[in-house]
């Protein structure tokens, strides 16, 4: 029988291990990932496609309106800005880029200029696979993106609908659902995670992962807070480094075929466990930097991919 993934008991189980017993979930981890997903470490990239100004109070953001974080704020870009960065992250060998926007819904102009993004995109950069983040979604904007060539939709849970009031107050867990369930009823695959070290539980993420597993999302972005100041969050302790990486090893073994995607806050959180990461538990990395913070050089990111996959085939794998 095809191993389908573990059950919520099992994730709350491993969620108690301790730190001497991580690496081993990690080579537990490891197996499952070759055996469904190879060897191959994938790519995908964002741009920040309209910044700052945002009325949600996620507290962790730092492109809320509700926080004096100094982050920057600009209208719609060009579609010229946009290709040239498509253009860098597809020869890099980039496979997804996404065009991502603050806010919870673009007003009717600047949905029709992200329209147009997409379609010089789709026409200059056909090898890449054009995303979208674009806050809340009705119907008739979900057909617009899938006709246009957006191919996924991005909409992150962010945590547990438990946990999910104390980072944000001004719209609800069920509305992220529902905006999730219009990308899917419109043919969009939707792209689903969230943020570990928000101060929420172990037993937190856990919930999520089968949320989001309930709602049939292969695509998993895990962002790991990195706190900004001027934000609610700014003095949050960060997670200790093994209950990260106990946490990718869990959401692999939940998520057989997923695609893991390791994404903000990883450099910061992780440092040079982020190799580990990607020959055990993570299949796609996120680089190119980010929304308004930075990331890795580009070069740094390719060479430290290049040793995880050189590392991770010198492995002797049992399954």
């Amino acid at each position: 029988m095809e191993f389908s993934g573990i059950g919520k008991e099992e994730a709350l189980r491993l969620m108690k291990i301790a730190d001497e017993e991580v690496d081993h979930l990690l080579e537990d981890a490891r197996r499952v990932r070759y055996q469904f997903c190879g060897v191959k470490i994938h790519m995908c990239a964002i741009i920040n496609a309209r910044s700052g100004k945002c009325s949600e109070d996620c507290a962790f953001c730092a492109q809320s309106s509700w926080y004096k974080t100094g982050a920057p704020e600009y209208p719609v870009i060009s579609a010229r800005k946009a290709l040239d960065k498509a253009k860098k992250m597809a020869d890099a060998g980039v496979e997804r880029f996404s065009l991502v926007t603050s806010g919870g819904k673009l007003s009717k102009k600047e949905f029709s200029q992200i329209i147009d993004i997409v379609r010089v995109l789709r026409q200059e950069v056909p090898s890449l696979a054009i995303c979208a983040s674009l806050g809340s979604l009705d119907e008739d904007r979900a057909y617009a993106l899938k006709e246009a060539g957006v191919t996924t939709y991005h909409h992150n849970i962010e945590t547990s609908e438990k946990f999910y009031p104390n980072i944000c107050t001004t719209h609800t867990f069920s509305s992220r659902i529902n905006t999730i369930r219009i990308a899917q009823k419109a043919g969009l695959r939707v792209c689903s995670g969230g943020i570990l070290g928000l101060g929420e539980s172990p037993d937190d993420r856990v919930d999520m992962m089968f949320i989001l597993r309930d709602l049939g999302v292969s695509s998993i972005p895990i962002n790991i807070l990195n706190p900004i100041p001027g934000t609610p969050l700014q003095n949050q302790p960060p997670l200790p480094k093994s209950e990260i990486m106990k946490t990718l090893g869990i959401f692999r073994l939940v998520f057989p075929s997923g695609e893991l995607r390791l994404c903000g806050g990883r450099e910061r959180a992780l440092g040079a466990l982020q190799k580990r990461a990607l020959e055990t538990a993570v299949n796609w990395l996120m680089v190119g930097h980010y929304l308004t913070t930075k990331g890795n050089p580009l070069e740094e990111d390719l060479a430290m991919i290049r040793e995880a996959e050189n590392s991770f085939n010198q492995m002797n794998v049992t399954l």
